[in-house]
């Protein structure tokens, strides 16, 4: 799977589903996020649907300090926090993927929100590269 435009990718083969949302959990505090949500899809698809899914989560990850920063330029960008990280099950392993908050923001022409978007994005880059195998 290459990297959608809207989000950056890695593969983690021989990692075990929890063990990579461990480690993207601590990446993500180490750059200043906290979760804020997580919701779990294949429980969610099996309670709502009687459907089988593979594991999956979806992480509402939330630097407080560049949320602020956000919500004092543009009060209704809330509608866009916070942003998504995904861990799922993979044949032999498992993906986390970040959410590009340029691609989300793209929307967005508040003067003076870049930086924020840079910086978050960097950020979510950042906690992505520690849970490479190569980390």
């Amino acid at each position: 799977m290459q990297d959608p435009t809207y989000g950056h990718t890695v593969h983690l083969p021989g990692v075990p589903f929890d063990t990579a949302r461990q480690r993207i959990t601590d990446a993500l505090k180490e750059q200043g996020f906290g979760v804020l949500t997580e919701i779990d899809v294949k429980a969610t698809m099996k309670a709502k649907l009687d459907a089988d899914f593979r594991r999956y989560v979806i992480l509402g990850a939330c630097n407080p300090t560049l949320a602020h920063k956000a919500l004092t330029a543009d009060i209704g960008i809330g509608l866009l926090l916070p942003c998504n990280v995904c861990v799922w099950e993979d044949e032999g392993g498992s993906v986390v993927s970040v959410i590009r908050p340029d691609a989300m923001f793209s929307v967005v022409k508040t003067p003076g929100l870049e930086p924020v978007v840079n910086e978050a994005d960097q950020r979510l880059r950042n906690a992505l590269d520690r849970v490479r195998p190569e980390a």
